[in-house]
């Protein structure tokens, strides 16, 4: 059975055009946005088969080693699925890719001079449970230049992308770090004009879930749809 969704707050959605992020001069809409209803195909269709994942894939710090761990400050992020109503979202499909400690990634783009981690990927995965929690073993990424306004810097950073029952349902997004200082003054994250959606992407310390004298842990819980709704870069609607 399906219902109708929530209907989007565009309150919440990045300005096209930013200045402060330089690459939407060129790419800003020049005509209004225009909403389309949801089709049967993003209903339904193909969803994450019944393939077992891989044993490690939720550990990054282990699923590419090859002569040792990943190096850098280890983290637990953790958290749950949830939907507008505050319902657990069981069996999604939840994939991360982020940079190193050193703030590269292990891409043949990136030209970055930090190192490379030869035991670090920077890829995991793993399905939400059936109260919807899902957790990763990682890597606290480093931040990183780019060429905006010269060099800007982005904050340490996470991206995760939620496949829903279809894989034409797939939301992304990135989460940040609580008190980071170059949060507010990414020009990325300026492009969102709402205050409160902003500081629902960051992903708070949380002590009692740490694992003594191995990890630390940041909870940061993704929200579907709805007013408390996590910011998505590709559907700022949600689902």
């Amino acid at each position: 059975m399906t219902t109708a969704f929530y209907r989007r707050d565009r309150s919440q959605q990045p300005l096209p055009l930013s200045p402060g992020y330089k690459s939407t001069v060129l790419r800003a809409p020049v005509r209004p946005l225009h909403a389309l209803e949801q089709t049967s195909l993003e209903q339904s269709g193909p969803a994450l088969g019944h393939t077992p994942l891989g044993a490690l894939d939720h550990d990054l710090i282990r699923n590419a080693a090859t002569t040792g761990d990943a190096l850098g400050e280890r983290i637990y992020v953790f958290g749950r699925v949830l939907d507008e109503n505050a319902r657990p979202v069981p069996n999604a499909l939840i994939e991360i890719w982020q940079a190193n400690a050193a703030g590269r990634y292990a891409h043949v783009r990136d030209g970055y001079l930090a190192p490379l981690d030869p035991n670090f990927s920077g890829c995991g995965r793993c399905v939400s449970d059936a109260d919807g929690r899902y957790l990763f073993r990682t890597i606290k990424p480093g931040p990183y230049p780019w060429p905006n306004n010269g060099s800007d810097w982005r904050p340490a950073h996470i991206h995760l992308s939620v496949f829903g029952e279809a894989f034409s349902q797939r939301l992304i997004t990135q989460l940040y770090f609580e008190g980071d200082p170059l949060i507010p003054l990414c020009p990325i994250v300026n492009t969102i004009p709402d205050k409160d959606a902003i500081d629902r992407l960051v992903a708070r310390l949380d002590l009692r879930n740490q694992e003594p004298f191995d990890c630390l842990a940041y909870r940061f819980d993704i929200v579907l749809r709805g007013r408390r709704q996590t910011h998505f870069e590709n559907r700022t609607e949600g689902l």
